[in-house]
């Protein structure tokens, strides 16, 4: 364990309002338990998954039933983001005992992993084997958490919630410029092998915006889960045929890979900020850890008594310190020993605050040197709140935009590329720039670090479910968005809000158009810091909010996503 020079003085700053690890019950949760909000809310990427939920909703289920309508029916019309080839996070509220839960359906690394498959001849790490192709495919996991909710959390059949994708499958849906414009960027990638070019390309080319697009193949596979569960999808012979298709093309996988893979009920983090609990999501997640870190952080400066480019400094200082930590010490929680009560202290934040200058950045090569990893940005985020409380928020993926490229011919998806958010050769950058260490290599059967962070704030009148895409800035979105409902912001102004983003390395600060005014702009240039103003806009944040003084529910869409829809009904 390595202790820095942060921990200086770090007992004398300790301060009551640090967020710290919240008890189990709290007067906020007792203020959940106790009503309910009649109707239910639903955030998502797309209007048919929106509706989709509604509609399991309708018919007897609760928001674990609607949140497999909701990803089901997202793994059929958005496949350049998540799908059954991949995997995500769940977490879940249950209303009737006041109860959070984690449930991780992060793909594992194949038994045959070793690092050198991702080498070329030089060994240096190879892009292509690590983004394109089965090679680059960690067994998924999405399928299998579809089956627990359903038998653990669900109250209508698995069979019943997946329907919807079934029939959207079957019948079609008119393709949408996000989709089109994401398969032609990946052509070259899918003509590699025909049953990709087959499902995706029509005579060589994208399909055309407002062309209904069937997919018979992946109803199937979604009909088979529906009857077998996860022996449908990870034994018998649907594995075997999917495992000699992978093998066939170079990958690695084997059939006792998938009937060994399993879903992990995991305990979600809880944090207290300033009265607020938030709940987020653990390791194999950094999002958690790191979220708690900035919160713990900033929780030392009063913010009434700043204005709005100091309280961004600290913001900005806040991140540049829980991004260092993120990687050097993350990794499956199952395989690596993390020091997590200590990255979540007090008096660790009161250390990393001690050095933060008030009015200088702090240059990140001054900070102790690390290791880094990261996400892909094509991901989808959705949340939900039903009529009793509960409460579901699901981020999932499959990496890159359409994850490898790779199809098995017949199953109608497409596999996964997360073998590439792990360290696949420590000190290589992966697809985004970004490396890690051995914490988060690709060893048989780990699950690679990932920033994806469902999260659930609970305040004393006010709950909101909250997550969204957008690879390494995950993390800072969600931080952000959170601040933004502590103040008081309904969430589809939480989720229009312009996002600005610090990573520690690269050692600038990204910020959406109208981010920061020229004043902002020039206020935190002077105090030193590199500022990219007006960089593309990110992330597809859906939230859903329940105001229980008033008992209404809210629900926000990304307004940067068209096809985006957020309900309440």
């Amino acid at each position: 364990m390595k202790h820095h020079g942060f921990f200086l003085i770090a007992a004398l700053l300790a301060s009551p309002c640090l967020a710290t690890q919240a008890t189990p019950t709290t007067a906020a949760d007792a203020a959940v338990q106790a009503a309910r909000p009649g109707k239910a809310a639903i955030a998502s990427s797309h209007h048919l998954a929106t509706e989709a939920g509604f509609e399991i909703l309708g018919k007897g289920g609760n928001a674990f039933d609607a949140a497999i309508a909701v990803g089901a029916t997202l793994a059929v019309i958005e496949p350049q983001s998540s799908g059954i080839g991949g995997g995500g996070f769940f977490l879940l509220h249950r209303a009737s005992n006041g109860k959070d839960f984690f449930v991780d359906a992060r793909e594992r690394a194949p038994a045959q992993s070793r690092g050198e498959l991702w080498a070329d001849a030089q060994g240096k790490l190879d892009k292509d084997k690590s983004i394109n192709g089965p090679l680059s495919a960690g067994i998924p996991g999405e399928p299998a958490a579809y089956a627990l909710l359903a038998a653990r959390y669900g109250s209508l059949p698995l069979s019943v919630s997946l329907a919807p994708a079934i029939r959207i499958a079957r019948e079609g849906f008119a393709v949408y410029p996000r989709l089109q414009s994401s398969i032609e960027r990946r052509k070259p990638v899918l003509e590699r092998w025909p049953a990709s070019a087959s499902l995706y390309l029509a005579d060589g080319k994208a399909p055309a915006v407002g062309v209904v697009w069937k997919n018979p193949d992946i109803a199937d596979t979604l009909e088979r889960i529906a009857r077998e569960g996860n022996d449908g999808f990870y034994k018998g012979e649907f594995a075997k045929r999917m495992v000699a298709a992978v093998r066939a093309a170079g990958g690695i996988w084997s059939r006792e890979d998938l009937a060994d893979y399993t879903v992990k009920e995991r305990e979600p983090i809880s944090l207290d900020y300033r009265g607020w609990r938030i709940v987020t999501a653990p390791p194999p997640s950094s999002g958690g850890i790191a979220l708690g870190e900035m919160f713990n952080i900033i929780a030392g400066y009063d913010p009434d008594r700043y204005d709005r480019v100091q309280r961004i400094h600290f913001n900005i200082e806040a991140m540049r310190r829980a991004y260092r930590d993120r990687a050097e010490y993350l990794g499956d929680p199952d395989y690596v020993s993390m020091p997590l009560a200590e990255l979540l202290s007090p008096l660790y934040a009161a250390g990393l605050r001690a050095s933060i200058h008030p009015q200088k950045a702090t240059p990140s090569d001054m900070l102790p040197g690390y290791m880094s990893p990261t996400e892909s940005e094509h991901t989808t985020h959705y949340s939900i709140i039903d009529a009793d409380g509960n409460m579901a928020s699901v981020t999932k993926t499959v990496n890159l935009t359409l994850g490898s490229g790779f199809v098995v011919e017949g199953t109608g998806f497409v596999l996964n590329n997360e073998m590439d958010d792990f360290a696949l050769l420590p000190g290589q950058p992966n697809a985004f720039g970004l490396v890690g260490g051995d914490a988060n290599a690709p060893k048989p059967g780990h699950r690679p670090l990932s920033s994806m962070t469902p999260s659930f704030v609970i305040g004393k009148d006010r709950v909101g479910v909250i997550g969204t895409p957008g690879g390494s800035r995950i993390i800072t979105m969600v931080f952000e968005g959170i601040l933004a409902f502590i103040d008081g912001e309904l969430p589809q102004q939480v989720v229009g809000n312009p996002r600005y983003h610090h990573q520690y390395l690269p050692d600038v600060v990204s910020a959406e158009p109208d981010a920061f005014t020229a004043e902002e702009t020039r206020a935190l240039q002077a105090m030193g810091h590199i500022v990219n103003a007006g960089e593309r806009r990110w992330g597809l944040m859906n939230m859903v909010g329940w105001d229980r003084q008033s008992n209404t529910l809210h629900a926000g869409a990304d307004p940067r996503e068209e096809m985006s829809s957020g309900k309440v009904q």
